[in-house]
């Protein structure tokens, strides 16, 4: 009977974490302008937007008031023990796209499997957005998500089972 119960509580911690997407940071205001967006809606990042809008309607306002958002459509991690992830994406500047940039992730800790999901930055303003140009901008579990930034993950496919410590680095190259 108990096996039973830790193996229910243990799939419902796991559905939890797949069908919920992943958020933290700034949240845009009303006093926030507008920004338009130059994106045709034919790539692979493009579609990835269209797929977060679609799934959480809420994100449409960060896409509309962010000054600027970088968008990985695929992320592909994977770890027994050690783990590693890497994807790469664009970057726009109120709706203009200005270049890429490649994320690469290490964590260490209780994982054992493989995910793929994507992850879109927001950036709330110019300077916020010029850290990440300049390679000053780093996620990890102590980063203070409150200035000027928001993360999204959505689980695109995999499984992973982790309790682990670690943190993402941004590279990136201007068009």
């Amino acid at each position: 009977m108990k096996k039973q119960i830790i193996i229910t509580f243990f799939i419902l911690i796991v559905t939890l974490l797949l069908i919920a997407p992943v958020y933290a940071g700034w949240k845009p205001s009303a006093e926030d302008e507008p920004v338009k967006s130059q994106l045709s809606m034919n790539t692979p990042t493009e579609e990835v937007i269209r797929n977060f809008k679609t799934h959480y309607p809420h994100l449409t306002v960060y896409f509309e008031k962010a000054y600027g958002y970088a968008v990985f459509p695929t992320i592909t991690k994977g770890g027994i023990g050690i783990g590693a992830a890497h994807g790469t994406g664009e970057v726009y500047e109120q709706g203009g796209f200005i270049g890429t940039s490649s994320l690469t992730q290490v964590t260490i800790g209780l994982q054992f499997g493989g995910q793929t999901y994507s992850e879109i930055v927001f950036f709330k303003d110019k300077e916020t957005l010029d850290d990440f140009k300049k390679g000053n901008f780093k996620a990890s579990t102590d980063a203070d998500y409150d200035h000027g930034v928001a993360i999204f993950t959505l689980s695109e496919s995999g499984l992973m089972f982790e309790a682990t410590v670690g943190g993402q680095k941004f590279n990136f190259k201007p068009k």
